[in-house]
């Protein structure tokens, strides 16, 4: 296997072009971590929402609808 040299300006190139890279990762990371997290707090207002709605009910004496819901998740 041929062994290439890489000049000083190459390597300096790869380095910031590797740099970059780093930095766009990074920054999909943060967007995956935010996604998840904005997931969650959906799920758990959707459950808010449930026993808000089943407290509004039983304080005005009335059953809720018997209709079945499917949870993701």
């Amino acid at each position: 296997m041929d062994r290439q040299e890489v000049g000083d300006r190459q390597l300096d190139a790869l380095l910031e072009r590797l740099d970059r890279l780093c930095d766009e990762v990074h920054g999909l990371t943060r967007r995956l971590d935010t996604q998840e997290q904005l997931l969650r707090i959906s799920g758990e207002l959707a459950t808010l929402n449930e026993s808000l709605q089943a407290l509004a009910y039983a304080a005005l004496g009335h059953q809720p609808p018997s209709v079945r819901r499917r949870r993701a998740g």
